[in-house]
């Protein structure tokens, strides 16, 4: 990984083997944050993307110990992960592979409140109230590219710059198997196995996921 963001942990892990434990107390923001986040909120359905705010995950610890991920989470609203200073709000991402290993890309669609117009790697998005975020991987995939994995194994707990934590997941497909798009993706592809191969559209990001989840 760069510097641009931080590794805090590496697996990979079985999804059984990461343990999440949610705090009863809520995240409490300043007002001035809550008044952010609610001006942000507004400019989304202003714009008409999605902007159902409710409860989140927020990092609030994690430790590795015996081969296991622990995750200590909090309630925490939506909305704050839309502030520049993000108060480790937890999104997953399961980057998608075929059987051959090729790379499931997705363009998504121009109306979302984030990463609108821009390509993607498989399927992500916020953790609800009570779940494993290493639930949540799978849950995305079905909901995105209504499709099961063959085998999930979770690679990395990484924090962007913004201070979202990412909780990335690894899924591989059986043979054969087929994907269909939600519309939160106006287009899709597969990507070559090798991703010095990759098309122009993927940019800088994509290319040092793909570069740390590499076959060796």
């Amino acid at each position: 990984m760069t510097d641009e963001r931080l590794l805090l942990a590496r697996g990979p892990w079985r999804p059984g083997d990461v343990e999440a434990v949610w705090r009863s107390e809520h995240y409490d923001p300043d007002q001035a944050a809550t008044a952010e986040a609610d001006r942000l909120l507004q400019g989304l359905r202003d714009r008409g993307s999605p902007s159902h705010d409710g409860l989140a995950a927020r990092l609030v610890s994690y430790r590795t110990e015996d081969g296991k991920l622990a995750l200590e989470l909090q309630p925490i609203r939506w909305a704050l992960r839309l502030l520049p200073d993000a108060r480790h709000s937890v999104t997953a991402l399961c980057v998608v592979r075929s059987a051959d290993g090729s790379w499931l890309a997705g363009r998504r669609a121009a109306w979302l409140a984030s990463w609108a117009g821009r390509w993607t790697l498989g399927a992500g998005g916020s953790v609800d109230l009570g779940e494993n975020p290493a639930h949540t991987l799978s849950r995305e995939l079905q909901e995105e590219w209504s499709v099961d994995p063959e085998r999930l194994s979770i690679e990395a707990l990484i924090q962007s710059p913004t201070g979202m934590v990412m909780l990335v997941g690894q899924a591989w497909l059986p043979d054969g198997a087929s994907v269909n798009p939600d519309p939160e993706h106006d287009t899709f592809a597969w990507w070559p196995a090798d991703p010095a191969q990759w098309p122009a559209e993927a940019d800088a990001p994509l290319r040092r996921m793909g570069a740390m989840l590499a076959d060796p």
